[in-house]
């Protein structure tokens, strides 16, 4: 094992932790694709277990007999170890995680290789807010969806905040990106879903009445705060489905929402809900 206990900041692997945005991080020239940090044990963890490779390690010094387990079959991997202050002035911020690990960013999937034996799936239109992408993906996680699909312009679900608020679980649910409307409502239908749309209309229907027959391979679009889904979804879209809601109030928070209709639409698996 690797490790570098650190006394000079300008060692050349702390570059990937020396106060780099998540943005800098995915556009760096070499490795090919990027990285992104998978912060705190619990993640590194789920990372690995997806078949992410991991290209270097920050922890702090009483982590280390928590970290080193996880890397036995990275005996090649690089370990920096040090002082809570040191590591908060290389990175900028209070490690109170523990660890920081740079992974390798993983190649996206084609959608229709995704989406081939799917029943549930989640797609984001232009989500910015990296809380409530993570916040998704925890509800798809917990509630059983199968995959999800960002728009272009949607956030990264790879930024540090929607790994930490997901629980790491965007490490565990598959998802890739979706083209243009243009093309993505072709390859949806041809796949054989039904595209409903999560959005305030005249001609909605209620998502009880929709649930109590839901189509057999579901895709369940949902838009950004605010904003909304775009013309181009809503046009795209098989049916407009609304939660209906008391007391004035119109909507709920895009995460939220997502965790009702994803209950409301589950494919029932046997064990769902049991409490061991």
């Amino acid at each position: 094992m690797q490790i570098v206990h650190i006394t000079d900041l300008d060692l050349p692997g702390l570059s990937d932790y020396a106060r780099l945005t998540d943005v800098a991080l995915r556009r760096v020239a070499e490795p090919a694709g990027g990285l992104y940090i998978a912060e705190s044990s619990k993640v590194i963890v789920r990372a690995l277990a997806a078949g992410h490779r991991p290209r270097s390690v920050l922890v702090q010094e009483q982590w280390l007999p928590d970290v080193l387990p996880l890397l036995e079959t990275w005996p090649d991997v690089p370990v920096y170890v040090g002082e809570a202050a040191v590591l908060e002035r290389l990175t900028g911020y209070n490690l109170h995680r523990g660890a920081l690990a740079a992974m390798h960013r993983p190649p996206l999937a084609a959608a229709a290789d995704l989406i081939r034996d799917a029943r549930r799936i989640v797609i984001l239109e232009d989500i910015v807010d990296h809380t409530n992408v993570g916040a998704i993906f925890r509800s798809v996680a917990g509630l059983g969806a199968d995959a999800v699909l960002i728009t272009p312009r949607c956030a990264d679900p790879l930024y540090r905040r929607s790994v930490r608020v997901s629980m790491g679980t965007v490490l565990q649910v598959p998802w890739t990106r979706l083209p243009e409307w243009a093309d993505a409502a072709p390859l949806l239908h041809q796949a054989g879903f039904h595209l409903a749309a999560l959005a305030l209309s005249d001609n909605a229907v209620s998502l009880e009445t929709f649930a109590a027959d839901p189509p057999e391979r579901l895709a369940l679009i949902l838009g950004a705060e605010g904003d909304g889904l775009s013309p181009q979804a809503i046009s795209a879209a098989d049916t407009v489905v609304t939660i209906p809601m008391l007391h004035g109030v119109d909507s709920l928070n895009v995460a939220s929402a997502s965790a009702v209709a994803l209950y409301a639409l589950r494919v029932p698996t046997p064990g769902f809900g049991r409490i061991d």
